[in-house]
């Protein structure tokens, strides 16, 4: 079969759709929808065969069968697949937006034993539950699937992805089983979106993704001395260019729209490409993506999308762009804040705020976080601060609550958004993360008695499949509890004032879980589901709801 990994459905709107592929060699990748089509050149990464396929000329509000060609042959839908065929389902002005999102999925098995250690897949439980909807006339069919970080676990490998490495080099040496290349990458992608229940989601609904850190390693970017760790290692290199030159590849460049590509500077190289020989793209991209990691302004992982006036989604880069010197620390630097600035604007009805970290964390980890901040920043002299770094690591105190300058900026403008200072202030302002381990909703206010007329909510939806160990689930609860407040005062001022005020509404849930999102005429609607074996068939879990919450 000349189809590797793929196809995924990627950036669609209301009359284009992007597809993804990655094929066994080089060729020309076609995608026929309808009396539409479109075709595309593989590009070369490191011995890997990619491409973007662009199929303009849809009908808003239509849904289209496709199939992909490779060099001609048809290798889209798989002969006998059991799932209903592929569509690109085009966006349609005024239809209620629904989205899924969530974040932290292992790629391990899906038998009785792996069920017993991480549970069942979310993700491969809704793709059997929308696939025995199909056909139905069901209209809950989500407009995108919105992925929250750690696609990939860079760091914490499966038994299959061993067996890989172990095939290649000694494990013996740095960094063992962790990750150690972008051939290894490719790998660990391809375990993730294979499954074929997966495999047909993600080849029917469209997808938008931004990276956390198990996508590069636990605690990517925590710190300066973090990096300096890390760049002092001989094999740190290989694994950060390896990483970030994937996640162009695999996720990055189907989250643009054509301008977004065409601002893209290895996609301008990829599209302006003439052949006849296929372009390798792998000197460029490690060169960029190196650049990336060590200037960050060079280059902008975040993006934004605009759903009619129905809604705005905004997803923020809160890994690699990080202010991380020893006398400042902001979640992101001063050219993506002003970035920020810009999207975050109100005359939209919801303004969506992706970030893999959550904005607003429980009550009492957002104190904790943001007292450890000040101690490891210098509150309690040097001996404090090296006590706070160790703490840092071994707690994963790392989200927004311990960048504070980047928290109460970001605030603010949510604030004044929320407030009408920033146009019509929107229904809603919805932030949406992953990353810890639960799943919660909170909402917010301004702090010091200001009017909103925005409601301000926090939806957390973690893990997909990566359960939190028990022994922990005692200290989120109880950390749940409360109203979270400024704490400057307590703090000697080392941290600024908080410009929201908030507590937890719903939750915390353990369960692996998916979330959907839907624009109402009346509001939104938030509902959190999970997998369930039924019967002992764990080969076809059922789909069940967790809990559902009208806004």
């Amino acid at each position: 079969m000349s189809l590797l990994l793929g196809p995924l459905l990627r950036h669609v709107d209301t009359d284009s759709a992007t597809v993804w592929v990655e094929t066994v060699a080089a060729g020309v990748v076609a995608v026929r929808a309808g009396d539409r089509s479109g075709s595309a050149r593989t590009f070369a990464v490191h011995g890997h065969h990619y491409a973007l396929v662009e199929v303009g000329g849809l009908e808003p509000g239509s849904t289209t069968p496709y199939t992909v060609e490779v060099d001609g042959e048809r290798v889209w839908p798989e002969a006998g697949s059991p799932y209903p065929p592929s569509t690109i389902r085009t966006l349609q002005p005024g239809r209620p937006l629904r989205l899924a999102f969530g974040s932290c999925r292992v790629s391990v098995p899906h038998d009785e034993a792996t069920h017993a250690q991480f549970g069942v897949d979310a993700l491969r439980t809704y793709a059997l539950h929308l696939a025995r909807l199909t056909g139905t006339g069901d209209e809950t069919v989500p407009d995108l699937l919105l992925l929250l970080g750690d696609q990939v676990y860079a760091d914490e490998t499966s038994e299959a992805m061993r067996d890989f490495i172990a095939a290649r080099r000694d494990p013996a040496q740095p960094p063992g089983w962790e990750l150690q290349d972008y051939e290894e990458y490719a790998e660990i992608y391809r375990l993730a979106w294979s499954d074929p229940a997966n495999r047909w989601l993600l080849s029917t609904l469209p997808s938008a993704m931004i990276f956390d850190d198990h996508d590069i390693r636990d605690d990517w970017n925590t710190s300066a001395s973090w990096r300096r760790d890390m760049w002092a290692t001989d094999w740190w290199r290989d694994r950060i260019v390896g990483g970030l030159a994937a996640y162009w590849v695999h996720q990055h460049l189907g989250n643009l729209d054509a301008r977004g590509r065409a601002e893209d500077r290895l996609w301008r190289l990829v599209a302006a490409h003439e052949g006849p020989d296929e372009l390798d793209l792998s000197d460029e991209i490690d060169a960029v993506v190196e650049r990336a990691d060590k200037e960050p302004t060079s280059f902008r992982w975040s993006f934004a999308r605009d759903f009619d006036t129905q809604a705005r989604l905004v997803v923020v880069d809160s890994r690699a762009a990080r202010v991380l010197e020893d006398e400042r620390r902001s979640m992101i630097d001063d050219d993506e804040m002003a970035w920020l600035d810009s999207q975050l604007r109100g005359d939209v009805d919801h303004l969506l705020v992706g970030t893999s970290l959550p904005f607003l964390l429980s009550p009492g980890l957002h104190h904790v976080e943001a007292a450890v901040e000040a101690v490891a920043g210098g509150l309690l002299g040097r001996p404090g601060m090296v006590v706070g770094e160790w703490v840092r690591r071994v707690l994963d105190i790392e989200h927004w609550a311990a960048y504070q300058e980047g928290f109460a900026q970001v605030g603010g403008i949510v604030r004044d958004v929320a407030t009408g200072r920033r146009g019509r202030a929107p229904s809603t302002i919805t932030f949406l993360s992953g990353d810890v381990h639960h799943s919660y909703l909170v909402e917010a206010q301004p702090a010091g008695g200001a009017s909103a007329s925005s409601r301000i909510l926090q939806a957390v939806c973690s893990p997909i499949r990566n359960p939190l160990p028990h022994v922990v689930r005692a200290g989120v609860r109880l950390a749940s509890r409360g109203r979270a407040r400024p704490v400057g005062r307590l703090l000697g001022r080392r941290v600024p004032p908080s410009p929201l005020l908030w507590r937890m509404t719903h939750g915390p849930w353990f369960d692996n879980l998916l979330a959907t999102l839907e624009v109402r005429p009346e509001g939104l609607r938030l509902s959190w589901s999970t997998g369930v074996v039924v019967d002992g068939d764990h080969d076809r879990p059922r789909w069940r709801r967790v809990a559902a919450v009208d806004v």
